[in-house]
């Protein structure tokens, strides 16, 4: 699996985000979770895709460690490739 740049990572939790209802505009890496009204719900279907499409698994432990958009891309972007 190429390892996917930060850029590839934030664009596609961009859109992940976007799907689950947030603004696009508001999508930015210092954005928390409750800024964009992504519920707990919303986080457990990002961390499937994450696995899905770049093996990273996300524990629930990870997830509240992140409380940021730019907290979950750097943490895929350093698991992801490795």
């Amino acid at each position: 699996m190429a390892a996917a740049t930060k850029e590839q990572i934030e664009e596609r939790m961009t859109e992940a985000l976007v799907s689950f209802g947030a603004e696009r505009d508001d999508v930015k890496r210092d954005a928390d979770w409750e800024s964009l009204d992504v519920d707990s719900l919303d986080l457990v279907e990002l961390a499937q895709i994450v696995e899905e499409e770049y093996g990273v698994k996300m524990k629930e432990e990870d997830m509240k460690e992140m409380k940021t958009v730019g907290d979950a891309v750097d943490f895929v972007a350093e698991r992801a490739g490795s």
